[in-house]
Formats: C-alpha cells, structure tokens, sequence
C-alpha cells in the first residue's frame, strides 16, 4: 500500500471516529430527554480507486415502532380510563355517603329524625321549625348535587374545546414535521432531531385520540385512528367543535343544544364501542358530557319525583284539593311528570309552611291547606310525613323502577350505584396504569444505555487514536524520506 492511500485510509478511520463520537456524546447527554431515540453511525468499507478505507453511509435512529404502538395504544387507554375515573370520583364526592353529614341520604336521615321529634311533642314551635330546615336541607342537597352534574358537563364541553384546539395545532406542527423531514432526505440530510419531535407530537395525540402510525414516501407518516377516520396523510385534518358557556339538565346533542365533532366538516360517530375516535381523552369527555352525567342526572331526578310524588299524595293531606302542591315542589308549584327533567335543581319547600314567604309552620301539624292553626297536642299528620318517608313505593321512573323502596332506601340503592360504578372504574385506571407503565419500562429499555454507551466511547476513543497513530508514522516517513 502506499503512503497517499494508508494516509488516505487513516484519516477516514480519524473522521468516522470523530462522527460516532459526538453521536454516541449525544446519546449520553440526552439518557432522560423525553422522545429522544438512540443513534449510530452507518459505516461501511469504502472501495475508491483501489484505495480502501471507512465510509460514513449516514445515522442510524434506532427505535421499535411495534413498541411504540404498542405504547401509544396504552396511552390513549390510560387517558381514557384516568378521565372517566376523575368523573366517577367526583360524582361519588357530590352525592357522599351516610357517614358525610352534607351528603343526601344523611340530609333525609335528619328529615326523619326532625319528623319524629316533632311528631312527639308536636307543641314545641321549635321543633316544627326544625322540621322545615332539614326539608329544606333535602331539597338544597338535591339543588346542589344537580348543580354539581351539571358544572361536569360544562367543564367536560369546555374541556372539549381546548382539547380540540391542540389536537388540531399538533397535527399542523406534525405535518409540518414531515415537510422538513422529506426535504431533509431529499437533501440527504440527517432527520433524526425532526423525526425525535414528531414522535413527541404523535405521542401527545394518542393521549387524545388513539392513532395508528403508517409510512409514507420520504420518511414522512400518515396517522388514522382504529375507527378508519384520516386525521394526517399529506395534509393534516381540521376537527370543529364549537363549545357553550354552560351546560343545564336539558341541554343534549340529540336535540342539538350541543355540538358534536366533525372532521374537515364532516360529522364523527362518537359511539363509545364503534366511533371514529374511540378511546383517548376526548372520547371520555364526549362520554361524560353527553352520557354518564346525564344519567346521572336523570336518577337524581328520579329520585327527587319520588319524594315530590310521596309527599304530594291527595291521600296524605286532606286539607289539599287533589293536584295542590304538596311539602315538596317544583319551583313552589306541583309536580308534573311531563317535567321530570332537571326537577332535583328546582325542588323547593312549599311556601304555605315556610314563614320567610309568608306561610307559618303550624302548617306541619295542623295540614298544607289549613286556614287556621289546630289543636297543638294533634301528631297526626306529622306522623303521617313521617310514614311518607318510610311507606315501601315503586319508583315511577329511573333504574329503580320495578321494586318498592322508602326514601332512604331509594338513597342507599343510588349510593351503592355510583360506588359501583366508581369502584369498577378504580379497577380500569389501575390496570391501564399497571400496563402502561410496563410498556414505557420497555420503551425505556429500548433507547439510551448509559453504560454501553460508555463502552462503545472508549472503543472509539482506541479507534481514533490507532488512525491518529497511522498518521503520525506516515508523517514520520515522510520526514524521513524528505531527508534522503
């Protein structure tokens, strides 16, 4: 070999050497960046004029899409999953339990206790007034927790709005990911630092809605989700969604007081099974707004008719005429059950007992419809509301119809419902969150290894100094020869 073309070789060997370095340098100091993918050098041998030597072929982005996939999909179930148990959570804390003082069932507990001492001394004005506050302690809770299902929904459609809004800004950002990418190959230039960005992007979007990654010319990806809607493939898709400032009991999307979603003006499925973006973070709060919490909202008022309905009863009170409001009202007048919907946040006191809209209390004993007060030591009709309470009836409406409850009973039924419900979601987040965090271990294990990167740096370093080597004896002759 002569000197021109070992010298030849030892300065390919002295740059291939120096590029790995910085690669594996790169590695090293990026172990903890989120979406950062191991890189190698591609070398090979280089034949070029029968002078031989290293030739750098490009940079190598290691990384497992299967993995990743697999990773995406644990992401879009886990945020599904972690939103609805939010929901289940919340909705528990709003109704309580018999053990929290403020929740319902403890609140109708007081209604019946205040009955009861009433009905023994019912003499007593005090107790009387008494009475009235714990009714009016029932009807408040039920306003309240109505209110509360309410602002759910109305955070879940404002939630919407701003999740769309970014899903939208990251398609955008991918697209224009895939534009630099393919114009980095064209040119021949290394992608791994847009291709790092876009996998973060990608990332984020199966948060929202699952995707599923496919390649296309030039590096660049198209992105489709499980329920066949096109979301980026050369251009990126546009969702609309236009949110409202306040959700109320009547508002639905059949009836169209709600937006749904559309893609590029086309309207999405948003069925929990079979729709287009099923799974993710946004499906939950599609679920939440327009499916969970309205049912919740209808066995609230399910609820509250059944209590209007026992107390508003021709039978319990012969001082009524029949169809007169009874203790219980919706907003002061009687109850019909064409106006079923949203009865729980207009439940109120009929204001024939209530002192502060001009009625009196000894209503309680003496009936509603009374024109003057009777005889103090008569315990009838308080005892007759307490039987009310207590009197076994078939709900007319809601799951609970079909069996015979008191109101209690009625109450403890729900209670167990939603603790159910978010008991079984508990167990949904805690295996999405147990698999997904399997999968991100693998992910992990996949990427930067600090120590073969370490090992790897000092074969390098032994590589780089045999060239360095060469070339300083290539020198040396040379010197030599000159001197000749």
């Amino acid at each position: 070999m002569s000197l021109t073309g070992a010298f030849s070789n030892a300065l390919s060997g002295l740059n291939a050497a120096s590029r790995a370095a910085q690669l594996t340098a790169s590695n090293l100091s990026n172990v903890m960046t989120d979406g950062y993918a191991r890189r190698e050098l591609d070398v090979g041998a280089r034949a070029l004029g029968g002078v031989g030597g290293v030739s750098v072929n490009g940079i190598v982005r290691h990384v497992d899409l299967g993995l990743i996939s697999d990773r995406r999909a644990a992401t879009s179930d886990f945020a599904n999953t972690n939103r609805l148990a939010e929901y289940y959570s919340k909705l528990e804390n709003l109704v309580g339990t018999p053990s929290d003082g403020d929740s319902l069932s403890a609140r109708i507990a007081d209604f019946e206790s205040a009955l009861i001492s009433a009905a023994s001394r019912p003499d007593i004005e005090n107790r009387l007034d008494t009475v009235l506050q714990s009714a009016r302690s029932v009807a408040d809770t039920f306003a309240s927790v109505s209110r509360g299902i309410q602002n759910m929904r109305s955070d879940a459609d404002t939630e919407i709005g701003t999740t769309v809004e970014r899903l939208n800004d990251a398609l955008a950002e991918t697209r224009e990911l895939n534009l630099k990418i393919a114009t980095a190959t064209i040119k021949g230039r290394d992608t791994s630092a847009f291709e790092d960005q876009r996998q973060l992007l990608i990332d984020e979007i199966s948060e929202i809605v699952p995707v599923k990654q496919v390649p296309r010319d030039l590096g660049a990806v198209a992105l489709f989700t499980p329920g066949g809607a096109v979301i980026l493939d050369g251009t990126a898709a546009e969702f609309e969604f236009s949110p409202v400032n306040l959700v109320t009991e009547h508002m639905t999307i059949g009836a169209g007081h709600l937006s749904g979603l559309s893609i590029n003006g086309i309207d999405l499925s948003l069925d929990n099974e079979q729709g287009h973006i099923h799974g993710g973070r946004l499906a939950a709060l599609f679920e939440i707004r327009d499916e969970l919490a309205p049912a919740a909202q209808a066995q609230l008022d399910a609820n509250a008719r059944d209590l209007v309905e026992r107390f508003q009863d021709s039978g319990l009170d012969p001082t009524l005429f029949p169809g007169d409001a009874g203790l219980f009202t919706d907003g002061g007048a009687a109850f019909a059950a064409a106006d079923e919907v949203g009865l729980s946040a207009r439940l109120s006191i009929n204001a024939a007992v209530d002192p502060s809209a001009g009625g009196a209390t000894w209503r309680l004993r003496d009936g509603l419809g009374a024109a003057a007060p009777g005889d103090v030591g008569q315990a009838s009709f308080l005892q007759d509301l307490g039987a009310a309470l207590t009197t076994l009836r078939s709900p007319a409406s809601g799951a609970f119809s079909g069996s015979a409850y008191s109101v209690a009973d009625l109450q403890a039924n729900m209670l167990s419902r939603i603790g159910t419900d978010r008991h079984l979601s508990d167990q949904n987040l805690t295996f999405a969150t147990t698999q997904l965090n399997e999968l991100e271990a693998l992910v992990l294990e996949d990427g930067v290894d600090s120590d073969q990167e370490m090992q790897k740096l000092m074969l390098i370093e032994q590589a780089y100094a045999a060239n360095a080597q060469v070339m300083t004896t290539i020198d040396e002759m040379m010197q030599t020869l000159m001197r000749i």
